[in-house]
């Protein structure tokens, strides 16, 4: 099973749609905690909707997400707060469901995981997949 990471920072809604088609994926699984962005077009109903019209399924799974005190790691930089915040995050039952259902859903049909930072190594989806996507491949995409 492949599973596909996107971030949206730094980049158009075009841009975005484009890079997920041109992958294949179908259904996008945002692993935002608040699904609000300041940038037109990511919020959540926004969002789906124009994933919808691109013909790909959205899914908000809100507790695999980052606390505040893990968001506001991740945009300063703090790379190891944000691994430790997310480590207890992980241990949590109701995280443990949705991850779960986040692997359940990855294996119907071609997913990509959305956060916001363009680089996967600053944001907790490459730690939810090193922690829970054991033999899943891992494609990171750029928008």
């Amino acid at each position: 099973m492949t599973i596909y990471t996107i971030g949206y920072e730094a980049t158009t809604m075009a841009e975005f749609l484009a890079a997920l088609t041109s992958a294949g994926v179908e259904r996008v699984i945002d692993v935002r905690a608040l699904p609000l962005s300041r940038r037109p077009g990511f919020s959540k109903s926004s969002l789906a909707a124009s994933l919808k019209e691109a013909g790909i399924d959205y899914v908000h799974l809100r507790t695999l997400g980052t606390p505040k005190e893990g968001r506001d790691a991740a945009k300063k930089g703090d790379v190891a707060t944000l691994e430790r915040v997310y480590a207890e995050q992980l241990e949590l039952p109701e995280t443990q469901a949705e991850a779960a259902i986040m692997m359940g859903l990855a294996a119907e049909k071609p997913s990509a995981l959305l956060c916001y930072e363009r680089d996967p190594c600053h944001c907790h989806r490459t730690l939810l997949l090193r922690a829970v996507g054991e033999g899943a491949e891992v494609v990171d995409l750029y928008a």
